[in-house]
């Protein structure tokens, strides 16, 4: 009997939710969702009028986790009513799973022990493939979509090919997640993932914290991908388990040997500097020193790609015992309510405030462009977010650059575009 084809992981996930032995490249198959996860601005005010006119509800409200994000806190009375249609359609669904004003989506979802590997995840929103870091197939999809899955417990898709991105070397001091994905998204650029699966290996991946890794995966976005998968590890159940949740049986989930894949693109971490993008693309990244050295108006510690607890530890490594420039703001919007309490328990908080950052409440706030923090016309920024599109952050006359927390930090006490690794060189380890 012939042995069966080798699969890569993103087959054998895709495999078990259309309940097939496997599947190829190319095939459309129906799959049964694990878990679906709306918020607030894409969810409920979205969704809800298309369930009613198909007379329906939600398949389980056990698999549907609902997060406020975005309208939160709410500046205007219309803010208001979209936390509130949120909440009100929440409690006549039934869901428990659900986080008001708790923090960021991506980070909230692996953060209270949702995600493991194996699962097959859809998301209401474009970057949902922050799973993939858990070892779980996790994707954006629409309104309308959505609104099919939250009534069947199923969706489609095309079953996508593999492009593997192999990391070798270690970082230097001061470059970080960040700065391997502005050098892929100017490398590959913005449809280099071409609507497939973009899976992160190698030594250095190996090497990288979970908070690292869901940077990987959130981007995978801007390469144009579907998902960002890393294949689970010892590093991935032992978050999984702290979290609250079980790992299963993470061993299963791995490609197999000799899986073929469509693209292998090789990267030395050790070669790696920081890297900026400039407005209006994260395509147009290139190392920091080689950027003009621009007088920035505000800089913004914030997003699902900038502040987890070890981008607020990087930024205050940084920022401890200096102050930011006069003329330059410091926004800071930790990314979830749990880590506002750990980075003001450990001191990070009051390293980062007392060199002149100002907190706003966690959630997604300034970066997609809500509540506090949104640029006035021919403003510049330095962000710690995914994306720096023309008018994302407020007005279309805006220019926004983007760095890791690091860069971002540097550039607060400068003034300007900054290299951190000086500082870094200078400050207490």
């Amino acid at each position: 009997m012939q042995a069966p084809l080798p699969s890569t992981l993103a087959e054998r996930i895709v495999a078990r939710a259309a309940g097939r032995d496997r599947v190829r490249p190319g095939e459309i198959v129906t799959a049964r969702v694990d878990l679906a996860m709306i918020h607030d601005s894409g969810g409920p005010r979205r969704v809800k009028p298309m369930l009613e006119e198909l007379g329906t509800g939600v398949w389980d409200p056990d698999r549907v986790v609902v997060v406020s994000d975005h309208y939160v806190p709410a500046v205007d009375a219309q803010s208001a009513a979209i936390l509130k249609l949120t909440r009100d359609w929440v409690k006549a669904q039934s869901i428990r799973h659900f986080y008001d004003q708790m923090g960021i989506c991506h980070v909230v979802l692996p953060e209270r022990g949702h995600l493991r590997p194996g699962q097959f995840v859809v998301g209401g929103d474009s970057h949902s493939p922050t799973g993939g870091a858990w070892g779980a197939f996790m994707f954006g999809i629409g309104a309308t979509d959505m609104a099919g899955v939250l009534a069947t417990g199923e969706t489609w898709l095309r079953v996508p090919e593999t492009i593997l991105l192999h990391w070798s070397g270690a970082l230097a001091d001061g470059v970080c997640a960040k700065d391997m994905m502005l050098h892929l998204c100017a490398t590959l650029g913005m449809d280099g993932g071409r609507y497939q699966v973009v899976q992160y290996a190698g030594p250095t991946i190996a090497g990288l914290s979970m908070t690292e890794r869901m940077t990987l995966s959130n981007m995978a976005a801007e390469l144009g991908a579907q998902t960002g998968l890393i294949a689970p590890d010892a590093v991935t159940a032992e978050a999984i388990r702290a979290a609250g949740g079980d790992p299963g049986a993470w061993q299963d989930w791995q490609d197999d040997p000799d899986a073929p894949v469509a693209e292998r693109h090789d990267f030395d971490a050790a070669a790696l500097v920081p890297q900026v993008a400039a407005p209006h693309s994260p395509a147009n990244a290139g190392p920091v020193m080689d950027a003009e050295p621009t007088a920035i108006d505000q800089c913004y510690i914030g997003a699902c790609t900038g502040a987890k607890l070890e981008d607020l530890h990087a930024a205050a490594r940084v920022l401890k015992g200096r102050r930011v420039a006069a003329g330059t703001r410091l926004l800071l919007a930790p990314a979830s309510t749990r880590i506002t309490a750990a980075a003001a328990a450990d001191g990070t908080l009051a390293a980062l405030t007392e060199a002149g950052a100002i907190l706003l409440p966690s959630g997604c706030g300034a970066c997609a462009g809500y509540g506090a923090g949104v640029l006035a016309e021919d403003e510049t920024c330095m962000a710690s977010t995914a994306r720096n599109f023309r008018g994302r952050m407020g007005a279309a006359s805006a220019k926004v650059w983007l760095g890791s927390p690091y860069t971002v930090a540097a550039t607060a006490v400068a003034g300007c575009i900054a290299d951190p690794r000086p500082l870094l060189a200078e400050a207490p380890r």
